[in-house]
C-alpha cells in the first residue's frame, strides 16, 4: 500500500504539459513500470496480441495484391504494379454492379424487416409470465442459429422443391394449381435469403436484448401500473427507452454491413437459375478470386468493400450519437 501510495505521489509531483499529460518519455517509463509490476495478467493478454499481429495486421502487406498483376507463379513483391487499372475495371465491370445491386437490395431487406423482429421477439419472450413457456420459446427460437447453412440450405432446397413441403401445402390450400420450384425463380430469391436468414438469427439476435430487459427495475413497471398505464404504454415509455443503447449499436454494425451479405447462403441457394437476382459481392469476390484466378481483381473488389463499410460504420456512430444527444455508442 505504501509503495502504491510513493509511486502515485511521485507521478503526481512530475511536471505536466500544457494539455495536463505526462511528456512521452515519462509516460513509456511509467509504462513499462506498471508492465513490470503486473506482469504476470499481463503475459495473459499477449497470446491474443500475437494472434492478431499474425492474422490480422501482417496479412494487410497482402492488399497490394489489388494495386499489382498478380498470377500463381509470382510472389508478392515480384508481381508488376499496375496501380489503379484494377478499379478502372471494377467500375466498368457490369456483373459488378448488378452484385452490388442484388447485395444492397438484400440487405436492406433484412435491414427493414430483420433488424426489428428480434426486437420484437425479445420483447415478447421477456413478456411471457410462464416460466416454462418461456425457456421453452427462447429453446426453439435459438436451433436454427446453431444448424449451418449447409443443412438449412439443405432444408430449404427439399422443402422448396416441386414435391416438397411448401408446394404440397400450397396445392393443399389451392393457392397454386401446379407445382413450381420456387428457387429457380430468381425474382424471388431476395425474399428467400431475407426470410430464412430471419428464421435463422431472429432467435439468436434476442439475447443482447433480454440481456438489458433483465437489467431494468422492476418498480418502474409498478409504478407505471399505478398510473394506469397499459401493457403497451410501459413497453413503449419503460422497455424501449431502456433498449436505447444496445439498439443504437446493433444499427451500427448492421448499416456497416450493408456490402457484406452471407456468402455461405448464398453459396448454398445460388444456382444457376436464380444466379442473376442471387449473386453478391462476396459470392463474386469468390468466384473471381478462386473460380478465375484473378486475384488481383478480387483483392481490389474487397479493398473497396471494407473502405466503404468503415465509412458507413463512422456515419452510422456518427448519425446515432446526435440522435442519442451525442453520446457515442462505439
Amino acid at each position: 500500500m505504501s509503495h502504491l501510495t510513493t509511486t502515485t505521489v511521485s507521478r503526481q509531483q512530475q511536471p505536466l504539459k500544457p494539455g495536463g499529460k505526462l511528456p512521452l518519455k515519462q509516460r513509456f517509463k511509467a509504462f513499462w513500470i506498471d508492465f513490470a509490476r503486473q506482469w504476470e495478467i499481463q503475459s495473459m493478454v499477449l497470446p491474443g496480441i500475437l494472434f492478431m499481429i499474425v492474422f490480422c495486421y501482417i496479412p494487410i502487406y497482402g492488399l497490394t495484391i489489388a494495386f499489382k498483376n498478380y498470377t500463381v507463379i509470382d510472389t508478392l513483391s515480384s508481381a508488376p504494379w499496375v496501380g489503379l487499372d484494377n478499379f478502372r475495371i471494377i467500375m466498368s465491370d457490369k456483373y459488378f454492379w448488378d452484385a452490388v445491386v442484388n447485395t444492397l437490395g438484400i440487405s436492406f431487406l433484412k435491414l427493414g424487416i430483420g433488424f426489428v423482429i428480434p426486437i420484437i421477439l425479445a420483447i415478447m419472450i421477456y413478456e411471457l409470465n410462464s416460466g416454462r413457456f418461456k425457456k421453452f420459446v427462447q429453446t426453439v427460437s435459438y436451433l436454427p442459429h446453431f444448424l449451418s447453412w449447409i443443412v438449412l440450405g439443405g432444408m430449404l432446397i427439399t422443402w422448396f422443391s416441386t414435391t416438397g413441403l411448401f408446394n404440397e401445402l400450397l396445392l393443399g390450400l389451392g393457392i397454386i394449381s401446379q407445382p413450381q420450384n420456387i428457387l429457380l425463380d430468381a425474382g424471388k430469391y431476395w425474399w428467400i435469403a431475407t426470410l430464412s436468414d430471419i428464421w435463422k438469427e431472429a432467435g439468436w439476435g434476442t439475447i443482447l436484448y433480454l440481456a438489458i430487459m433483465s437489467k431494468i427495475d422492476p418498480t418502474y413497471y409498478e409504478a407505471a401500473k399505478i398510473d394506469g398505464a397499459s401493457r403497451m404504454r410501459q413497453i413503449w415509455n419503460i422497455t424501449l427507452p431502456n433498449m436505447k443503447s444496445i439498439i443504437s449499436l446493433n444499427l451500427i454494425l448492421t448499416v456497416s454491413g450493408l456490402l457484406g451479405s452471407n456468402l455461405d447462403q448464398t453459396l448454398v441457394l445460388m444456382n444457376s437459375q436464380n444466379r442473376e437476382k442471387a449473386e453478391v459481392i462476396n459470392s463474386y469476390v469468390y468466384r473471381m478470386g478462386m473460380s478465375q484466378g484473378d486475384f488481383s481483381y478480387a483483392t481490389a473488389v474487397g479493398l473497396g468493400v471494407s473502405i466503404i463499410s468503415v465509412i458507413l460504420l463512422v456515419t452510422a456512430n456518427k448519425i446515432t450519437s446526435k440522435l442519442n444527444n451525442n453520446q457515442s455508442v462505439l
